[in-house]
C-alpha cells in the first residue's frame, strides 16, 4: 500500500512539474470571469474560458497543442482574454458553472465565449476541434475565427 501511494504521489508531483496551465480549485470561479469580462469590454476582444481541471489529460493535451502553434497563439492573445475554471471533485463551482450555461455536460475541457458584456455567446464542445488524429488546427482556427469580437457584431463583418 505504501508502494501505491508513494507512486501516486510521484506522478501526482510530476504532473504539477511539467504543466503550465494549473486549474486553482481554490480560486472563486465566478469572480474570476466577471473580471475576464470587465477587461474583455475594455479591451473589446471576448473571453475564452476553458473548463476542466488539473486532472484532465485533454485539458493538457489541448494546452500542449495550442502553445506549439504560433497562428493559435496569436489570435488568442490578439482576440480574446483567457483564463481557466476548475471543475472537480474538491469543487465543481456550481455557480460559475451555472452562470456559464453548464458546459461540463460536454465533458472537458469545454469551452466556452462569452462577450464584453457578460452574454454567453456560445459553448464548445472541445471533442468537435478533433479530426480522429488529435485536435486539428483548422478546425480550432476556425472556431476561434468565427466567434471573435469582430466576427459576430453586425456593424464590424464585412461581407468579403
Amino acid at each position: 500500500m505504501r508502494k501505491i501511494v508513494f507512486i501516486f504521489t510521484i506522478l501526482f508531483l510530476w504532473q504539477r512539474a511539467y504543466s503550465e496551465e494549473t486549474y486553482d480549485p481554490s480560486a472563486d470561479a465566478l469572480a474570476d470571469i466577471k473580471s475576464a469580462v470587465a477587461l474583455a469590454k475594455e479591451t473589446d476582444k471576448h473571453v475564452f474560458v476553458k473548463v476542466g481541471g488539473n486532472w484532465c489529460g485533454w485539458c493538457k493535451l489541448y494546452e500542449k497543442f495550442t502553445k506549439a502553434d504560433e497562428d493559435i497563439m496569436r489570435i488568442m492573445k490578439d482576440e480574446y482574454v483567457f483564463i481557466l475554471v476548475n471543475w472537480s471533485i474538491e469543487n465543481k463551482n456550481l455557480d460559475a458553472m451555472s452562470y456559464l450555461g453548464n458546459p461540463q455536460r460536454f465533458g472537458f475541457p469545454v469551452f466556452v465565449i462569452i462577450d464584453g458584456d457578460g452574454n454567453v455567446l456560445h459553448i464548445q464542445d472541445s471533442a468537435l476541434l478533433e479530426d480522429g488524429k488529435g485536435y486539428s488546427k483548422n478546425h480550432v482556427m476556425r472556431f476561434l475565427g468565427v466567434w471573435k469580437a469582430d466576427a459576430v457584431d453586425p456593424s464590424r463583418v464585412s461581407a468579403e
